[in-house]
């Protein structure tokens, strides 16, 4: 696992959104085992008590859950899952459509530029 660290967002933040954005695009499935504390801060080179902080944001969110003596393990809730995904998607739009109005587009603009981008999409 590589993360190139943003200075401007705190380390252990920006490991929630990497494992989140694991999970929503399938990498790590419900019911996968995610590497423990140790292993992870090795792995990224910073301190475990950050991944520690990152691990218990993430329980608190109900994204991942401990089984003790076992580990950590994602979410086995597909609900959880897709809730996750939605409030990605949200984050994206949110960006899109503010960079969008700032270029001086209207909604409707937007609209029709999204239809035809997806229209023209031949990717799926």
């Amino acid at each position: 696992m590589t993360i190139e660290f943003d200075n401007n967002l705190p380390i252990y933040l920006q490991i929630m959104n990497y494992l989140k954005r694991e999970i929503v695009t399938g990498r790590l499935k419900a019911g996968d085992k995610i590497p423990s504390v140790r292993e992870l801060a090795a792995e990224l080179q910073i301190n475990p008590n950050t991944v520690q902080r990152t691990f218990q944001e993430l329980e608190r969110e109900a994204v991942v859950e401990t089984k003790r003596g076992l580990g950590r393990y994602v979410t086995s809730e597909e609900s959880k899952i897709m809730t996750i995904k939605k409030e990605m998607a949200g984050d994206l739009l949110d960006r899109f459509i503010g960079g969008m109005q700032e270029l001086g587009f209207s909604n409707e603009d937007i609209a029709d530029i999204v239809a035809e981008a997806v229209k023209k999409d031949n990717r799926r």
